[in-house]
């Protein structure tokens, strides 16, 4: 991460990582996609890791990893994945998380160091213009003492309020966020489908889904893999490197 990437995301709490898929790596995902939701304007469906080769490679794929490291640890684990699929007029929903929430959402900096607690990662297979909908959040929550101050209607989008935004991306950016960011999704006004998947990574020794994944249900995974999918531990967990 860059020193600019650094202060926007203990900035903001999120961070909007540009071009990490190719033009190949977003054919073939919206390739299996189109088979996966077989004409559903509207799906939501977990482990999508589960889809063949190309949505495994984003397990840890090579441009997310640094990110992951960084923002994490060394010993982080992928909790749970999905997609969300929306079509014109899907409708919003309530805006959640903060710091403290559902104890594993959760924001510190120490000696020079960022750390979090369950953190997202979110592809994009589709753009997402201004005013498109989607992915919203409230900058800076992720620190704030005072996020149950945010009033109900807000949080229930059913008011706006200038300090709820959208973040503009492009198929194949991707956007790193913790959780303990207070964000939602609103409702979706574009006349494209949106497509959005998101992998989910926590600490090694920590666990938000009480359902862990199965090495067996997976094809050829490399070792590096294995240890990301491995069930929470502390104990002599082995660490996740940055390969060439």
């Amino acid at each position: 991460m860059t020193p600019e990437e650094k202060f926007l995301f203990d900035l903001n709490g999120y961070l909007v990582i540009k071009n990490v898929l190719t033009p190949q790596e977003l054919s073939e995902l919206n390739s299996i996609a189109d088979e996966k939701c077989a004409g559903n304007s509207t799906f939501r469906t977990g482990r999508v890791s589960h889809w063949g080769p190309p949505y495994q490679a984003l397990i840890d794929h090579p441009t997310v990893l640094p990110y992951l490291l960084t923002l994490i640890d060394s010993k982080f684990r992928l909790d749970h994945d999905y997609c969300i699929f929306m079509s014109q007029g899907d409708p919003s929903q309530n805006l959640h998380g903060g710091e403290g929430h559902e104890g594993d959402h959760w924001y510190r900096y120490r000696d020079g160091q960022m750390l979090n607690g369950l953190c997202v990662v979110t592809f994009f297979l589709a753009p997402a213009g201004p005013g498109d909908g989607g992915f919203v959040c409230v900058p800076g929550t992720h620190k704030s003492h005072f996020v149950n101050a945010i009033p109900r209607d807000i949080m229930r989008q059913e008011r706006d309020a200038p300090y709820v935004v959208q973040p503009i991306v492009e198929a194949g950016d991707a956007l790193f966020f913790t959780e303990a960011l207070v964000h939602g999704t609103r409702g979706w006004t574009a006349t494209h489908q949106r497509r959005a998947l998101l992998y989910k990574y926590s600490p090694g020794y920590s666990a938000w889904s009480n359902k862990y994944y199965s090495l067996d249900e997976f094809e050829s995974l490399t070792d590096q893999q294995k240890r990301i999918l491995a069930p929470p531990s502390v104990g002599s967990r082995p660490e996740v490197v940055q390969t060439a």
